[in-house]
């Protein structure tokens, strides 16, 4: 039986999660026809912010960027296995990082996506986020067709303190 772990990533790690995160985002080839991500960019990115990892036993099965701003979070860089995907380890991910944002503080978490990438608007919209408006595609590649950002939002309800569930009601 696996027993899965949650872990935040070191620079140690910056090449199975740019390894992970490349194989994940191959499906956006079709649009920029490169590598998603590099070593050496995670370990920038984890100077601003934390990779949040999965693991089962030493094999890394997914990971998401997580970055604390204010009372609002962002993450990105979602990526699952390939021969993993479609078996809740993306929802779980998305789970975590809403928990340790609302344990740091945040009220709100915030995504965003290329409008291209169809499929993702009504996985996001299943977990509660809403479109809250667009921005220019802006990065370090030029795509090979018109493209934009997307940008959704949830607000994070505030943690129950343990032991505050209601009680239940004897009928």
């Amino acid at each position: 039986m696996s027993l899965f772990q949650t872990r935040f990533a070191t620079d140690a790690d910056a090449e199975s999660v740019a390894r992970l995160v490349n194989a994940a985002f191959k499906v956006e080839r079709f649009f920029i026809d490169r590598d998603r991500i590099s070593a050496a960019k995670v370990r920038g990115m984890l100077q601003t912010g934390k990779f949040l990892l999965l693991e089962d036993g030493p094999a890394m099965l997914a990971c998401v960027y997580i970055e604390l701003r204010g009372e609002r979070c962002y993450f990105g860089l979602l990526a699952v296995d390939p021969q993993l995907q479609g078996q809740g380890l993306g929802r779980r991910m998305v789970e975590e990082s809403e928990n340790y944002a609302r344990d740091a503080g945040c009220r709100f978490m915030d995504l965003r996506i290329v409008n291209l990438r169809a499929e993702l608007p009504s996985f996001y919209d299943r977990l509660g986020y809403i479109v809250t408006g667009t921005a220019p595609f802006a990065g370090d590649v030029e795509p090979n067709q018109p493209c934009h950002f997307i940008n959704m939002s949830k607000p994070l309800a505030d943690p129950k303190p343990r032991g505050s569930e209601p009680a239940a009601h004897i009928l």
